[in-house]
């Protein structure tokens, strides 16, 4: 059973790839008529202003792409791509806005965290909600032992922290060609595999269109990137990624398999924390890193785009694999 379902897995997330792939240079053309470039944020290093102009809010390719093939196992009698689909337009509908609102400002600030995050609390709710009768009942696998715990409606809070917290990791990784796109594909690749092992193969099925669609998506996103995703597609697959590992079971892995992720968003929070605490009790703000968040710490520091993206994903594998490890030995 394990081998068809990962044969099966492996077919779909091969066919949304190729399928997809072809589309790439017309979408790119299309967000540029419609004069949908990033502007570049006048806090980011100096060296993104040559990025200026590049088409943005490309997370709307691969998640046409993912609607299309869940939309397909779902009428196949798979449906369990539907809880995380849910999320995923949903929050990518708050990037969309995001993405705009950085469009209609110079300086590309976009939409501000002190009015977002209400929103974004209030919709994580609603979706975990609403995705929450399409998960099947997901139980909760606690790593190595194999302990099972129901959790009922309690998945519901837990979603909502889990889809806030990573649609917003994600976001603050898309700082570098490859970098977002390229990590998510390997935590949604380890999630599939934990699934896989769970028996849950429409969900498997799912996770493997993701990896697909992003393969495709990463094929124009590579440096020199010819699109971005924008917040449109950070914010949806942070959530996506959130539904999928309660759905699986593993959510307690989540910070293992997605500790690049992780690690992007805690650095800029001791960042903003430091500098506020100095701030008040010297009267002067210090830095913890060059610029936050991290990646941009190791770019002022003289590493290539290309360096700090490739060593990321490297690491990023290595936790996947930590994670898969723990996972296989709570089944």
């Amino acid at each position: 059973m394990v081998k068809d379902l990962v044969v099966e897995a492996a077919l779909v997330g091969a066919a949304t790839f190729l399928a997809l792939l072809p589309w790439g240079n017309a979408v790119v053309r299309a967000l540029l008529k419609r004069g949908i470039g990033k502007q570049i944020r006048a806090d980011e290093p100096e060296v993104h202003r040559a990025k200026s102009g590049t088409a943005t809010m490309g997370g709307i390719y691969f998640l046409a792409g993912i609607t299309l093939v869940t939309a397909i196992l779902a009428a196949a009698k798979q449906p369990e791509g539907l809880a995380p689909l849910i999320a995923m337009l949903g929050y990518g509908l708050l990037g969309a806005f995001d993405d705009w609102r950085g469009l209609q400002d110079r300086g590309g600030v976009g939409w501000a965290a002190r009015s977002k995050f209400p929103v974004q609390w209030g919709t994580a709710l609603i979706l975990a909600v609403a995705a929450y009768p399409l998960m099947g009942h997901p139980r909760m696998l606690l790593p190595l032992n194999g302990l099972v715990i129901d959790l009922g409606w309690w998945n519901v809070p837990i979603l909502a922290f889990l889809i806030v917290a990573f649609s917003n990791a994600v976001n603050l990784t898309d700082g570098l060609d490859g970098l977002a796109g390229g990590t998510s594909a390997i935590a949604f690749l380890a999630f599939g595999t934990l699934a896989v092992a769970e028996g849950l193969g429409g969900l498997a099925s799912f996770c493997a269109a993701t990896v697909g669609a992003l393969g495709a998506f990463l094929w124009y996103n590579a440096h020199p990137a010819q699109m971005f995703m924008g917040d449109l597609g950070s914010q949806a697959l942070g959530a996506g990624l959130a539904v999928v590992a309660v759905q699986s079971g593993h959510w307690l892995l989540l910070p293992v398999i997605g500790a690049i992720l992780l690690i992007e968003m805690l650095s800029v929070m001791l960042q903003v924390g430091y500098f506020k605490y100095t701030h008040y009790k010297y009267g002067t703000g210090r830095r913890v890193f060059r610029m936050s968040p991290i990646h941009y710490h190791f770019e002022l520091g003289g590493w290539s785009e290309v360096q700090i993206v490739t060593r990321a994903w490297a690491l990023a594998a290595a936790t996947a694999a930590v994670g898969i490890v723990l996972g296989m030995g709570a089944g």
